[in-house]
């Protein structure tokens, strides 16, 4: 599918055209190979690189063709206990800016509807504005995960383990995002070094303020990282040390029992034993029995085995 997109100053709003023309955004999403074909020969696209921006592994960086400039980079999407990066191809041309994805990137919907500071004859400012709206894209997802991972944690001693499996989930989410962050940090910078890019002031501070903020998210991914793994092993000490518990009490149970289970079956087998016609004896044995289990009882106690 290719969309043509217009804004300028005059009339303030996007407007969708019903075919190309000089300093339009060129949306593409999935295309066909004759969508891919048009690319090619109307636009002069390189075919190699629009295949790479296609493939769902592609990491971010940046490539300069016949000075057309050509920027890999990868977005979220997904629900919270689901989300996958995805690449998307921003190509900045002298006539036009085309941003192609093989799925559908809501951010860019929900950026062409309410960001008022840009049009399509600023090609500069509109793929900064892409750039910034990509990272504002991560930043929702990592604030979900963590704030999920903050309820988790504070139930700490009553974590199940759907529980574990959702942190394990958050860590390779977590995990998918920080090299695309770290990436597309450096592209963003490989992209203001380049010296035939003529920066207004406005574009420079919008460039430092993409640049902050996947700084911040890098150290939000690096945080919620620790996080999980400082859960999971106390998580896991807690665990070891329950178990521990139950251990030490079945087993003192298992040595408290033996002492009557012992004397009991001595005087139980049918030889001759010392005052076994006597009356009290069976009182006097259960005394000294409860006597001994008393005994063993406080030694545990005192040895602080229990």
């Amino acid at each position: 599918m290719i969309k043509y997109f217009s804004r300028s100053k005059k009339n303030n709003k996007t407007i969708e055209l019903k075919g190309f023309k000089n300093n339009c955004w060129i949306h593409v999403v999935d295309p066909t190979e004759s969508e891919l074909e048009l690319l090619k020969t109307t636009y002069k696209l390189d075919p190699g690189h629009l295949r790479d921006g296609l493939d769902m592994y592609e990491v971010p960086r940046l490539e300069r063709e016949n000075g057309t400039l050509y920027i890999f980079t990868r977005y979220p999407l997904g629900d919270t206990e689901s989300i996958v990066t995805a690449p998307i191809l921003i190509v900045m041309a002298d006539k036009f800016l085309v941003t192609m994805s093989p799925m559908t990137a809501k951010f860019l919907d929900r950026f062409r509807n309410i960001e008022p500071d840009y049009t399509t004859d600023d090609k500069i400012r509109l793929l900064l504005y892409i750039l910034l709206y990509t990272s504002r894209a991560y930043n929702y997802f990592l604030n979900r995960i963590s704030k999920q991972i903050q309820a988790i944690e504070i139930k700490l001693e009553r974590i199940h383990n759907r529980d574990i499996i959702r942190f394990v989930a958050f860590e390779g989410i977590v995990g998918d995002f920080r090299p695309a962050l770290l990436r597309n940090n450096t592209v963003l910078e490989d992209f203001l070094k380049i010296r035939s890019l003529q920066l207004s002031q406005p574009e420079s501070e919008l460039a430092e303020d993409v640049v902050l903020l996947n700084k911040q998210l890098i150290e939000i991914a690096d945080d919620n990282l620790r996080t999980i793994v400082n859960v999971r092993d106390a998580y896991t000490t807690i665990m070891t040390n329950n178990l521990n518990r139950v251990i030490k009490l079945f087993t003192t149970l298992t040595v408290l029992l033996t002492v009557p289970s012992v004397t009991f079956g001595i005087y139980s087998m049918n030889i001759a034993l010392p005052f076994q016609h006597e009356p009290w004896v069976f009182w006097a044995m259960n005394g000294i029995t409860l006597g001994l289990c008393l005994l063993m009882l406080w030694i545990f106690v005192k040895k602080d085995y229990l």
